[in-house]
């Protein structure tokens, strides 16, 4: 199936899966305990029905937006997600060049397999850098320095990690840190031999932003950077060390994780100027909820005090819109383009954010709007209401 034959994101889901080998492809698309959370976070946006006004000239439509302090051509970028080389042997770079060809923000997270500065190389296009607090602040002061010489727009600090998921899945294929791989797993790289290929001619899968701090280097050789980087994640974090992160930035920063309208309080109360509606993608806690149903209540609650970004569960144009109908400043993407990068690098990529930006433009037309501005609360309803 080429990527001209990949008509919604589900489709580039399922090239991605006959492209990678199973291990990689469970880890892209695996969630915590039961995938309850996982597969709720896409399954709730059907709660909300949206609620045209027609007989209105949408001819000329207008997706811009602004979000974390920048200009963006649609309400919708791409998230911080770990490891991108495992999926395509182009990863962040490929990334990248496609958020900016489509005029938004790449996020890169600390997981990535390419540096801070190599990505802000690569475009001039808006960045984020997600980052955590580590038990080593001199690590954190230095990831946070970094990303003022390269230049990044803002910094996401992941509050939902104080110890990681239970995902199943991996451990069922052997994903994991050492990995354990099954002989089903092996025989499934053995049977994709162009990712296979791939990985050996380009064999980093190297958490280089963690390698390069000196810590890792006076540690015992034999400790790999991923696990330095879960045995540095600080479960004792707090909002005081939240607060001191946002000072030592002095810039756009925002908070990843919250999921309920007490801890948007509090992020407005640290100064921040931005929180992200998630839950790790349904990697972590199992059962909490959805992204979308989170939402009103924290737009009710800090709604006009900072940007309020939905990530989770996105999959269709329609979503987006129901999201900002419920007061979502923009929508951030993370398994949707890395389908895409799976299916078909940065090309991919572009197919996915393309598919996602016509949804987007053809359903504003259908509700009877023509700017993201008029996108209001009473073009949605919660079904049964």
């Amino acid at each position: 199936m080429s990527l001209d034959r990949c008509h919604n994101i589900e489709r580039l889901r399922a090239k991605a899966k006959r492209r990678l080998p199973a291990p990689i492809f469970h880890y892209l698309d695996g969630g915590a305990d039961d995938e309850v959370t996982l597969r709720r976070n896409t399954d709730a946006f059907n709660d909300y029905e949206l609620v045209p006004n027609l007989l209105r000239d949408t001819s000329n439509i207008d997706t811009k937006t602004k979000a974390l302090g920048v200009e963006l051509d649609w309400p919708v970028f791409l998230s911080p997600t770990g490891m991108s080389k495992l999926f395509h042997h182009t990863g962040e770079r490929a990334a990248a060049r496609a958020a900016h060809k489509a005029g938004t923000l790449y996020s890169l997270s600390t997981m990535a397999t390419t540096t801070i500065e190599d990505v802000a190389a690569e475009t001039p296009g808006p960045k984020m850098f997600q980052i955590y607090v580590y038990k080593d602040r001199g690590l954190t002061k230095e990831f946070i320095a970094r990303c003022k010489a390269a230049k990044y727009d803002a910094i996401c600090v992941t509050i939902d990690v104080p110890v990681p998921g239970n995902r199943e899945r991996d451990l069922v294929t052997g994903m994991t840190m050492p990995p354990t791989f099954s002989l089903a797993s092996l025989f499934s790289f053995a049977t994709h031999p162009v990712w296979s290929l791939n990985a050996l001619r380009n064999p980093s899968f190297d958490l280089v932003n963690m390698s390069q701090h000196e810590s890792l280097s006076l540690k015992d050789k034999q400790i790999s950077p991923v696990q330095y980087l879960a045995s540095q994640i600080d479960s004792g974090m707090t909002w005081k060390d939240a607060e001191w992160m946002a000072q030592e930035w002095g810039g756009r920063f925002l908070i990843k994780g919250v999921h309920s309208a007490h801890d948007a309080k509090k992020a407005v109360e640290i100064g921040a100027h931005g929180v992200m509606v998630s839950n790790h993608g349904g990697r972590q806690l199992d059962g909490v909820q959805a992204c979308i149903d989170a939402l009103p209540p924290i737009v009710d609650a800090v709604g006009g005090e900072l940007d309020i970004i939905l990530d989770g569960g996105i999959r269709r144009g329609t979503h987006v819109i129901k999201a900002l109908a419920l007061g979502a400043t923009a929508c951030s993407i993370g398994r949707s383009y890395v389908y895409g990068l799976g299916a078909g690098g940065q090309a991919g990529v572009e197919k996915a954010l393309h598919i996602l930006r016509s949804e987007i433009e053809r359903s504003m037309a259908l509700l009877g709007v023509t700017k993201i501005s008029e996108i209001t609360r009473e073009m949605v309803v919660r079904r049964g209401t």
